[in-house]
């Protein structure tokens, strides 16, 4: 009985509906900024739901749009919640909330992908890397046109302990279009597997937990939408600097439906290409006639491992992009410059090999 009286002293005083503050501050979803209301409480109950137990907990919301999450965040206990929104047209309806959440609701007027998450908490909240997350939590429904450089952004943070990561292994609940979540969830050998997968599950546990059918936003979007729930490991599965890793994988990746040393092979210059790559794919034990989509997080280490190797042997390999040298080559075709006939490009400094 006391539990359910101090979850109620939580609760938000009577407020204006989302749909009615949508309608008195003449909030219309921007298309070109992938706008996408959700309104209806129980669902916006379920994602937070979907974070844990939140009481007492300090929260960072991301992109609060008219504040239908923020309400069932604060509702869930949060004793902290800082929102970051972008759109101005936002704040005056945020301010009503955190009036009648006196002490309880901060609002930041700016740009998730830029602001410091970092030095909007207390560094009293942290834990050590090796223990249990810390009571912070990361929650949003993401605007599609911000999702995945984010979540991208997060997951280098995540490698770095930087960022939102700086307080411990702090936990991510977010929505994603639905292609997205399942990309970022897809288990090896299934049609989503992709480089989204392979960067999130060596850093984390990634869970899939519900889809919300897009009809229940609006304006409805052309798809439905995933809500995924990260948790950081305490150690990640591959042991080796996030770039050197999605470099790896960003090669293997680019010929989805060809074998895995079509890719890999391209992590090296024109000059070397055959020898260094079935010495990486020998020294990684790793069948060259998988596809990318069949690799497991080993297969993945094991060539991550072994392409680390070769540039301790060769440090100019780790600079060596495929696609620099391919527009290299298309520049020359077009001014008509003449080509090094051992390498096929113009003349330049040496290249690695």
């Amino acid at each position: 009985m006391a539990a359910s009286r101090n979850l109620a002293s939580f609760r938000l005083p009577p407020l204006p509906t989302v749909g009615e503050l949508i309608k008195l501050y003449n909030l219309r979803a921007e298309k070109q900024l992938s706008q996408n209301f959700l309104l209806d409480l129980k669902l916006t109950d379920k994602i937070v739901r979907q974070s844990g137990n939140l009481r007492q907990a300090h929260v960072c919301e991301v992109g609060p749009g008219p504040g239908g999450l923020t309400r069932s965040i604060l509702n869930a206990g949060a004793a902290d919640l800082l929102v970051v929104e972008k759109d101005a047209r936002f704040i005056p309806g945020l301010k009503l909330l955190s009036e009648a959440a006196p002490g309880r609701l901060r609002i930041v007027h700016g740009d998730i992908l830029t602001y410091r998450i970092d030095r909007g908490f207390p560094a009293h909240i942290s834990k050590r890397w090796e223990e249990d997350p810390p009571n912070f939590h990361i929650i949003g429904n993401l605007p599609f046109s911000v999702s995945t450089p984010l979540i991208i952004k997060w997951l280098e943070n995540m490698a770095n302990r930087t960022g939102p990561f700086v307080y411990g292994r702090t936990q991510l609940t977010l929505t994603f279009q639905k292609e997205v979540a399942e990309r970022l969830t897809a288990s090896t050998g299934s049609k989503q597997r992709s480089r989204l997968s392979i960067m999130a599950q060596y850093l984390s546990t990634v869970r899939n937990c519900f889809t919300i059918p897009g009809r229940a936003f609006v304006p409805k979007p052309e798809v439905d939408v995933g809500v995924v729930h990260f948790t950081p490991l305490v150690q990640p599965q591959i042991q080796h600097p996030f770039k050197l890793v999605e470099k790896v994988v960003r090669n293997i990746f680019q010929f989805r439906r060809k074998h895995c040393h079509r890719g890999i092979e391209k992590l090296f210059p024109e000059a070397c290409r055959i020898e260094l790559t079935q010495e990486m794919m020998q020294k990684a034990d790793v069948d060259p006639t998988l596809r990318p989509a069949e690799l497991t997080i080993p297969h993945i280490r094991a060539l991550v491992d072994a392409y680390a190797h070769l540039c301790t042997h060769e440090p100019s390999l780790l600079s060596y992009e495929f696609r620099e040298e391919l527009g290299v080559k298309q520049l020359a075709r077009k001014r008509n410059a003449p080509m090094d006939t051992a390498t096929g490009m113009p003349p330049s400094p040496e290249q690695p090999c």
